[in-house]
């Protein structure tokens, strides 16, 4: 939103504006933050684990400070992890009771108002109440310093004398809407110049009063999202020391908030132990082999692996760690994004083995694949998405697409016979079990590993062989990707280095007896 001169924006006049005017964006953040955390509380999942100890009983009053703090948190997470992130009014579903309240409520005010001013002489009681309101709007728009509006707008909308010419029967309230109208066109953002324009073609006085209305809570949402643009660089800052300590307090009322998080990371640690064995086993008749595989467990890869598990997670039956919980939808969203991607990966490899190098070369072909393939997955995670017709579409289409570019560059088209055969291989990327997509699987994922390794680093890593027609796409996953893992162990390590300080001491010394019996 392009900044006006005359637009409020300090700190404490954004942030007022977005506490008073966004109760209900952050109602939705607290319902969905407590429904997930009911969702995932290990009490519910983890009806067979031995507790330490009994559980805490907590007052209302302190599940309401917990909720609030979680929520509150939430919210900052929101703001700094989401560069949209924008705070929109609040759309009540078209039939819901809610709905059909406010609707009554709204009408019988609007025609109590309008009964006023067609009486004989009118009433401005309704009227009046509405100027004030317009007025104190307008005026937290303004900065301190801006002496010379703020007192055009108290001038003009001074009450007292607006109820006394009322009484008089000498009030002009078109020429007081007029003024209202084109203070709002300076005050507002150049995106709702068009709407300001709107209001000046509307002259029946009660539709003017309900589209005033309209538009100045498009420019109070319009002031939120900028004082939300405004603290982000700061918030940044201070976000992962604020939700740090949040989450200590959440911990401390919930003691036992990491379970999900040591299974987690006791899963990844295992994970690595097994890798490590089977590398010993391989090596078992070279002592320097063996000894350079019983080496110890580092931290920083086994956060790694347990990141890249959240990739493979089954969020349907099974609960999400708590340290990631707010993140959960992100890491979904990464998750669908990269099983499309390899599919898209495989259907490619497949196609360009096939064809050899006579397309290999030719600019804009992988597009047109991938595109094709876009537009046939979509939906691909929906139950009733079969993915098996699909694939048969899709092979259709590709070799289609390979023959028209063959001709056109002057190849040989496919044979019947080749035909058949490369729609078989792209068909049997439905099978689970297929060795090319499994192939391209394990290259992502080492491609993912590698960059999560070297994060720190400016450049990306090197690109394992087959992947180069979908390594645009890839790159963008993955900067996304880590970006949201190193700001969540930026957050969380302190949790993450107390859990795995034991689970390490086990796992060495088991990795260190395998080894020699090795």
């Amino acid at each position: 939103m392009s900044q006006n001169p005359d637009k409020p924006h300090t700190s404490e006049e954004k942030l007022s504006v977005l506490e008073d005017d966004q109760e209900e964006s952050v109602d939705n953040v607290d319902q969905s933050v407590r429904k997930r955390i009911r969702q995932s509380a290990p009490g519910s999942h983890r009806d067979d684990t031995l507790k330490s100890s009994p559980p805490r009983l907590v007052s209302i009053e302190e599940l309401m400070e917990t909720a609030k703090g979680v929520t509150n948190m939430a919210l900052a997470h929101e703001i700094v992890v989401n560069g949209d992130f924008q705070i929109k009014p609040a759309e009540l579903p078209e039939h819901s009771l809610e709905k059909k309240v406010r609707d009554i409520v709204h009408k019988a005010f609007w025609d109590c108002l309008e009964a006023q001013l067609k009486e004989d002489p009118p009433t401005y009681d309704h009227a009046i109440k509405l100027l004030g309101e317009i007025k104190e709007t307008l005026l937290s728009f303004l900065l301190p310093g801006h002496t010379r509006l703020r007192n055009q707008i108290t001038e003009v909308l001074d009450l007292d004398l607006i109820k006394q010419e009322a009484e008089n029967g000498a009030l002009d309230i078109s020429k007081l809407v007029e003024f209202v109208i084109g203070m709002m066109g300076t005050l507002c953002a150049p995106a709702r110049d068009e709407e300001i324009k709107k209001l000046k073609d509307i002259h029946e006085i009660v539709p003017l009063f309900r589209a005033i209305f309209s538009v100045l809570d498009l420019m109070k949402m319009d002031m939120a999202n900028f004082a939300v643009s405004s603290i982000r660089p700061k918030l940044m800052q201070q976000s992962a020391e604020y939700e740090r300590k949040k989450f200590q307090e959440f911990l401390e009322k919930q003691p036992n908030s990491l379970d999900l998080v040591t299974d987690w990371l006791q899963e990844a640690a295992d994970d690595l132990v097994k890798l490590r064995c089977k590398k010993l086993l391989s090596h078992c008749s070279d002592d320097d082999g063996a000894a350079g595989g019983a080496s110890a467990l580092c931290s920083t890869a086994v956060q790694n692996q347990a990141y890249l598990k959240l990739l493979k997670w089954d969020h349907v039956n099974r609960p999400f760690p708590e340290t990631v919980l707010m993140d959960q939808t992100r890491f979904q969203e990464i998750q669908l994004e990269l099983e499309q991607l390899l599919l898209t990966g495989t259907v490619l490899l497949v196609t360009f083995s096939a064809a050899g190098s006579a397309l290999a070369g030719l600019p804009g072909f992988a597009e047109k694949i991938k595109t094709i393939i876009k537009v046939l997955l979509t939906g691909m995670h929906l139950p009733s998405f079969n993915l098996g017709e699909s694939l048969a579409t899709i092979s259709e289409k590709v070799c289609a697409e390979v023959n028209n570019c063959l001709s056109q560059h002057g190849f040989t088209p496919f044979t019947p016979g080749r035909e058949t055969v490369l729609k078989g291989q792209i068909q049997a990327v439905a099978n689970p079990d297929n060795t090319i997509c499994k192939l391209i699987d394990s290259r992502i994922q080492k491609f993912l590993e590698s960059y999560l390794a070297s994060s720190h680093q400016k450049s990306l890593p090197a690109l394992p062989g087959g992947l180069g027609p979908i390594q645009r796409e890839l790159e963008e996953i993955a900067v996304k990707y880590v970006r949201l893992v190193n700001y969540n162990k930026m957050v969380f390590s302190p949790y993450y280095d107390a859990v795995l300080g034991k689970i390490l001491t086990k796992e060495d010394s088991q990795l260190v007896g395998k080894s020699e019996e090795s």
